[in-house]
Parts: C-alpha cells; structure tokens; sequence
C-alpha cells in the first residue's frame, strides 16, 4: 500500500522531504500546506496541488502522515501539538531542553485523536541520539562527546542576520582537530565548550554599516561568547558564490572500558559528512514516518521518539528480507 505524506511547510526541510519521497518507491506525496500564496510555490513534483495551511485539516481523510517543516522556535510547539489529534505526524524538533514538555503535549493530542506522532526525529536529535544510547548502553562506564561541523549552523546565521546592519551571513561550527583527536585516542579529555569547537562567520553588510559589528558578534551570550570566533566581511557576491550550500555533519563518539581491571579500551563513533543538512534530516524523517503509519496501523497511539521506534519499522523491506540481506 502507498503510504500518502502531506508536508506542512516548503522551505529547505519541506522541499528535502519533496526530494526524499522520490526515492521511497512505498510512499507519494499528496499535497503541500504553506501560510504563503499557494501560487507563489512551484513543487518538483507534478500533479500535486498547494493549499492553504487553513485547509489541511478538511484533508486529514486523504493523508497517512503528515510530515512538518517548520522551526522548533515558534512553529513546531504549536502546529505538532495542533495537528497531531488529526493526523500521524513527525517533526523535527530540536529545542534539546524542551523535548520532553514538547512530549507530554504532542502525547496528549496525539491520543485524543487516536494517531502516532514521532518528535525530535533527524540527526541531533536524532540518529546521534540513537548512538549515545546504543554505545551507553554497551559501554555504562565511560565518557559521551560530540562534535559537530564543520558545518552551517543555520540557527547561529540567523543570530548575525538579526544584527543591525548585517545584510546576509553564514557561520560555520568546526570541531577543534587537537581535542577530537584526543577523544579518538581515547584519553577521555575534560573539554570545555571553548575547546571542542570554533566558529568562524563571513558577514556581508548594509551600506555604510560598519565593521565594528565584529565585536558586537563575538561577544553575543549563548552564540558566540564561549567559543573562538572568527569574523570575515565579503561581499555579497563572494557569499553566493562561496557559501550558497548548507553542509552540515559531525561526530559522536563513546570511550569506555570492559575487563576486570578495566584494562582494555574502546572507542565507538558515528559520524556524518552532509553536503546538505536539510535534505539529509528529510530523509531522516520519511523513514521515521513509514514508522508512524506502521504503528497506527497496530493500533498505536500517542507520542514517541527515536528511542521507542523498533529498526524494522524505519526499512522497506519486511523482515525476512532484512534477516536474509542485512542481518
């Protein structure tokens, strides 16, 4: 049976989630919901109409999963909560310290209307969720460390965008290469937030800004303040040219031990390169929403995350195929 998504939102996230459903041969997108003009939105995909987002719920008949895309700040505390009572949803939420008051709500929904929703689903959190759990787990006495980058935080870009004066600016997360290497050595260093990454900005301004608007980035609290910041002023034509793409990646990585005297060490790491991070956490969240429509079938409903979701829900293949190809 084909598994039909709606997408709630088309910015980066809602057109990765486009692209990912073509190479899912089990699902097909069957419309597209946007507070923008729905005639200011050219899909990839042919056939498939864009509504106001008014109009989802009357559609609710008509869609399996509903997949939404848009920011964990001021979108997605109120739209999951909202449409999961009509529809099996997935999110990605990524307000880290909020994810269990962003449960309990999407949770309550959810069951109200008999429907499975899956929150917190992409890379962090996550697939690195998942391998701090799974190396825990196997190794209970050691040390969790993550990396991220290099690569854009698109949250740590809009912060200098907002900045008076700014015009358009990326800001790359890089791991520092000597601590890294000493989390693979396994010597179980005690890092701060200063040594494990920098962060490194390329700024264009407004006409007759200035650039003393460097110090006005480096010091801002909860963004820059803690880290090694550098700051580069380009033009905007050095920005499209050089910074169009939105790569992304990182590490998570388990030190422990095993052995009666602790004697031997290991070293567990996941890592991803991402040319695009959007459309990587898109293709997180297909998989996780042929999860959702799986469960709802069996009768389950409410809230869950990575951590409660069985791997062979995420697969195409039944399980014969995976015990005979992957296992």
């Amino acid at each position: 049976m084909t598994i039909k998504i709606g997408i709630l939102g088309y910015g980066n996230l809602g057109r990765g989630v486009e692209c990912a459903i073509l190479h899912n041969p089990d699902m097909e997108l069957s419309g597209v919901f946007t507070r923008r003009d729905p005639k200011s939105i050219s899909l990839l995909t042919p056939g498939v109409k864009v509504y106001p987002v008014e109009e989802a719920i009357s559609m609710k008949d008509k869609i399996d999963v509903l997949i939404l895309c848009g920011g964990s700040a001021h979108d997605l505390p109120e739209q999951t909560p909202q449409f999961a009572r009509y529809f099996n949803v997935v999110d990605s939420f990524d307000t880290h310290a909020k994810i269990q008051e962003h449960f309990e709500k999407v949770d309550a929904s959810a069951k109200e209307g008999n429907k499975t929703g899956i929150i917190s689903v992409g890379w962090d959190p996550g697939m690195f969720s998942l391998n701090r759990l799974y190396a825990g787990a196997i190794l209970p006495g050691g040390h969790d460390y993550t990396f991220w980058g290099k690569g854009v935080s698109q949250g740590h870009s809009d912060a200098i965008r907002k900045i008076e004066g700014v015009k358009d600016a990326r800001q790359y997360t890089i791991p520092v290469k000597e601590s890294l290497e000493a989390v693979r050595s396994g010597k179980n260093p005690e890092l701060t937030t200063r040594q494990k990454h920098t962060r490194e900005c390329y700024v264009v301004l407004r006409e007759g800004a200035d650039q003393e608007i460097r110090e006005e980035i480096v010091t801002m609290p909860n963004y820059f303040a803690d880290y090694d910041t550098e700051v580069h002023f380009i033009s905007e034509e050095e920005l499209l040219r050089d910074h169009k793409g939105i790569p992304h990646g990182g590490s998570v990585i388990r030190t422990g031990t095993t052995g009666w005297k602790d004697e031997n060490g290991h070293v567990v790491e996941y890592s991803l390169k991402l040319d695009s991070n959007p459309e990587f956490t898109a293709s997180v969240l297909i998989a996780y929403a042929r999860a959702a429509y799986r469960l709802n079938k069996e009768g389950v409903s409410g809230c869950k995350t990575v951590f409660d979701i069985a791997p062979s829900y995420l697969s195409i293949l039944d399980g014969e195929q995976l015990r005979r190809q992957l296992l």
